[in-house]
Formats: C-alpha cells, structure tokens, sequence
C-alpha cells in the first residue's frame, strides 16, 4: 500500500508543480491562521473542486480552526483530506478481467481527450498483471492514431488488430473481437475514433458500434470507459452527460493530470455522474496510467506523506 501510494504521491507532485506549489506556501506555516484559510479557498476554487465541495471541506477546516486556533496545518490538510474522501466515496473501482472470454473495454472521448495513448496503457498494465491483452485500432478516422496505437503496441509487444485509414470502425471491432476469441487473448481493448459529443452523426456511429459488437455477445461491451481531459476542468461534466446518452458509460479514466493546476476536476466530474473512476493519467510513460485511489488521491492533493487508513 505504501510503495502504491509513493508512486502516486510522486508522480502526482512531478506532474503538477504549479498546484503543489501553492499548497506548499498556504501550508506553510506549523499551524493555520485567517490569511491562509482565504488562500486555501481561493486555491480549491482555481483547483476546480467545484462549489458544493469547497464549501464543505472550507466548512469543516473553519469549525476546527474556531475551536482551536492553535490549529496544526497537517491536522487542516487531514481534515480536508477527509471531507474530500467521503465526498468520493464509491468513486474508486477495479476491474477483474476472466469474468467473460474476452472482456470487452471499449473506450470512448473527444478528440484530444488520450484516447489512444490510454488503449495502450491498460494493454501494457493488464500486461504486466499477466493476462494477454489484445488491442482493436478502431479510430480510423484519424490517420495518425492508427500510426500512433501501432507505435506503441510494437514497443511494448501488446498484439494489435488494425485496418487501413478511412476503414468501418465497427467492423474494425467486429475483427478483433473474432481474433480475441480464437487466439484466444483477454481483455480487448477497443480505442474508438475521438468525437464531438455535439455532432449527432457521429454519435449515431457509436450506437451502431455497440450494435456490431453484440452480435458476438450480447452483454459486450462490458465496460465502456469515458475518457476525460483532465485538463478541461468540470468543462468535460456535460461531454459525459451527452456521450451517456448514446453509449451508456460504465466508468472514467481521467488523463492529462499532469502540468495541470486543476487536479481537483475529477471530483466535481465525479460529483455530477456518479460514475466509477478506474485509472488517472499522471504522465506520458506507460506506467503512469495509475488504478485510482480515493485513499491515494486525498492524501497526495493535500500534500499529506501517507494514505489514509479509512475512508469513514
């Protein structure tokens, strides 16, 4: 648990100076006083926690500081770590792959969202693992994706089903559900083509996606994963909303944490979805991809040194 969390700590701190940085100086002092209570509000506002929650954590550092004013700033950080984990609670989720031959993960965003990067990253982290990932190249929209997905799925020996630019992407899938079936390879890792969730015709193709799958198996996909911008901020809360509504989500993956001063966004996403958080994205390498961990990431955004041992 600790070496997980020293991993996440790290890595969240690299990737996100700017942010750690002005929790450094709010936190400066051995206790908290009046000056830095105002900053940190301000710094969980530029965070993008979103209302409800730094009101909430404000609210409980405030009552603590008003019945001691001796107030300890780790004891603050505690506090707020706390009030941000029950905030999450049923945010943290892992999956298990062997409950179905394959198990499908289709994973769907925007353009720009880490889409493909991420498809390649879950194959190299169910790589590690042990299981024997296949990858399906289904954006065939973009020409650089299939160049990219085939990259990086040749440096790191992940198999990859592919076709030519301009290719159907559900036949793409169809394909590489038949060649997970009879290698046989578990889990399929599909990275769909990257949309506006605004574009009703290509949102339209998703559906059809879905439709092609299941002629295989009607339960897949199993696990349809929205990936979010992290960067974006509570922005990507109504992309959610939208691609929900023609390809029902299972689950998040936050990417693009890194150099971001908004690390808070995921709970406001969280907030307003309810839905799973599996992975966030801390860097570029392939095991920067990390589970996520309500334990991990309260400790690590309140520059805390060890994760919590309870939620409650």
């Amino acid at each position: 648990m600790l070496s997980r969390f020293k991993k996440f700590r790290e890595g969240f701190k690299k990737h996100t100076p700017t942010f750690h940085k002005a929790f450094e100086r709010v936190f400066s002092g051995p206790r908290i006083d009046a000056e830095s209570l105002e900053a940190l509000e301000e710094l969980l506002y530029t965070a993008d926690f979103g209302v409800e929650t730094v009101e909430e954590i404000m609210e409980a550092i405030q009552e603590a500081y008003q019945s001691n004013k001796e107030l300890r700033t780790e004891s603050a950080a505690q506090i707020g770590a706390t009030v941000l984990a029950r905030v999450l609670e049923g945010a943290e989720a892992s999956v298990t792959i062997g409950a179905h031959e394959p198990e499908v993960i289709a994973l769907v965003g925007v353009n720009g969202s880490g889409k493909t990067t991420t498809a390649v990253k879950l194959g190299y982290r169910f790589k590690q693992e042990g299981h024997a990932p296949l990858l399906g190249a289904c954006d065939t929209f973009r020409a650089a994706a299939n160049e990219q997905i085939k990259h990086w799925s040749e440096a790191l020996e992940i198999e990859l089903v592919a076709s030519q630019h301009g290719a159907d992407a559900a036949a793409v899938a169809f394909d590489a559900y038949a060649a997970a079936k009879s290698r046989p390879r578990n889990p399929l890792i599909l990275d769909t083509a990257g949309r506006l969730h605004t574009k009703g015709n290509l949102m339209k193709e998703l559906e059809k996606f879905n439709r092609v799958i299941q002629k295989q198996d009607p339960e897949a996909p199993h696990h349809s994963w929205l990936v979010v911008d992290g960067s974006l901020g509570t922005n990507s809360i109504e992309q959610a909303r939208v691609f929900n509504e023609s390809f029902p989500l299972t689950g998040l993956i936050i990417t693009k944490l890194d150099g971001t001063s908004r690390g808070g966004a995921l709970v406001g996403i969280y907030r307003a979805l309810k839905l799973p958080i599996y992975f966030v994205g801390l860097g570029e390498q392939p095991d920067d991809l990390q589970a996520f961990s309500i334990a991990n990431y309260t400790q690590a955004i309140f520059g805390l040194d060890q994760p919590a041992a309870s939620h409650e």
